[in-house]
């Protein structure tokens, strides 16, 4: 017996794939970063089973109303339905009902075609000249007839005696409102002349009573106006007289200087009183104008005094600065010439160590094989 005849082992085959899978499993667990590094999330898990099986519990009631709501409908419909129906067959009855009542045979439109009594019921073929079945195709009316010119003479002498009784008569109505017109016109011009008569004398009556009052008016203001042109001239004289009196025996002919003496203080005078100052004054005033002129003349003689000072010690300070300047650039040049140096034997050193790192160490450089042999197990 061959080896491939053997039985299969189908334990050992399901514990194969049993473990191959569990290696599927753990590999899918170690390689997946996030799992790997957070971990399973049971708390969130358990609240999304939770929250999912809330939401079908809703779904189930939700569908549970919906199929109460559409029993109801059905319902609803079915008796409508037959409510429907209930109605339709009671029009049907109503509507039978009234065609047999209200529409006969007798009250078609087209039942006098067909009635038997047609011809008992039908008028003759002519009435009179004015019969509207009287056409030119029936032969019943011919041109130059005339069957009713007497009647219709009679009638339109009746009209022509009755047109002109009322013209007669409406003429008399017409002539008597006239004259009736014209008398109250007359009347009516007789009283407005007398009114007019009367209004005319009034009138002239009132212009001369008017007249008469302007002019015991104006008598009246002629006298209050010179009597108060009188009043005003003596009161002129008077005010003149006081003015002169005032400017003859007051302060401004007599020059008194205390009438300038303001009463907010000595140092301070009334402009429009004040006649100048006194030579005392004027020789106080220079005397202290000479003292200020001196003491600013000192000021002056100080302040060129520490500008010069000052513009020495900003000499000093500038040839300070320009020294340090020149030893802070001469340190820097050495710093950078240590530092150059020193990148030198930095750059010397790397390049001898890469040298003996690529000629001695790493004589055999690993191949793509070397690197793709990770990361394929669990173990």
């Amino acid at each position: 017996m061959y080896k491939f005849d053997l039985p299969l082992d189908t334990r050992e085959a399901n514990a194969i794939a049993r473990r191959r899978n569990c290696e599927e499993q753990r590999k899918s667990r170690i390689f997946d970063a996030r799992t790997r590094q957070i971990g399973v999330d049971t708390t969130g898990l358990a609240a999304q089973i939770e929250e999912k099986r809330l939401r079908n519990q809703v779904e189930n009631e939700r569908k549970n109303a919906y199929d109460s709501e559409m029993i109801k409908n059905s319902q609803i419909c079915t008796l409508l339905d037959t409510r429907q129906k209930n109605d339709t067959m009671r029009q049907n009855v109503e509507l039978n009902k009234f065609r047999a009542e209200q529409q006969n045979a007798a009250s078609r439109r087209e039942f006098d075609l067909y009635d038997p009594e047609s011809k008992k019921k039908d008028q003759p073929a002519r009435v009179s000249d004015d019969d509207p079945r009287c056409q030119v195709s029936g032969l019943q009316l011919f041109q130059g007839e005339d069957l009713s010119a007497p009647e219709r003479k009679k009638l339109q002498q009746e009209q022509m005696r009755e047109w002109i009784k009322q013209q007669l008569s409406e003429k008399n109505r017409e002539k008597e409102a006239a004259r009736h017109a014209e008398s109250l016109y007359q009347k009516k011009m007789m009283e407005l002349d007398a009114r007019a008569v009367q209004l005319a004398k009034e009138e002239e009556e009132c212009r001369r009573n008017l007249n008469l009052a302007t002019k015991n008016y104006n008598a009246a203001l002629d006298a209050e106006r010179k009597a108060k042109e009188a009043i005003d001239k003596q009161k002129e004289l008077d005010d003149n007289f006081t003015e002169l009196s005032n400017q003859v025996f007051g302060d401004t002919l007599t020059e008194n200087p205390g009438v300038a003496q303001s009463s907010f203080g000595a140092h301070r005078v009334i402009t429009d009183r004040w006649k100048g100052m006194s030579a005392e004054q004027r020789a106080e005033i220079q005397k202290i104008r000479e003292q200020q002129q001196a003491e600013k003349q000192r000021k002056l003689e100080e302040e060129r005094e520490l500008q010069k000072e000052y513009e020495r010690s900003q000499l000093l300070q500038a040839n300070a600065a320009i020294l340090l300047e020149r030893e802070t650039a001469r340190k820097a040049a050495e710093v950078e010439k240590k530092i150059a140096e020193e990148n030198m034997r930095l750059q010397k050193e790397q390049k001898d160590t890469l040298t003996r790192l690529t000629k001695e160490v790493y004589t055999n450089p690993p191949t793509e094989a070397y690197f793709s042999q990770f990361n394929t197990g669990t173990r």
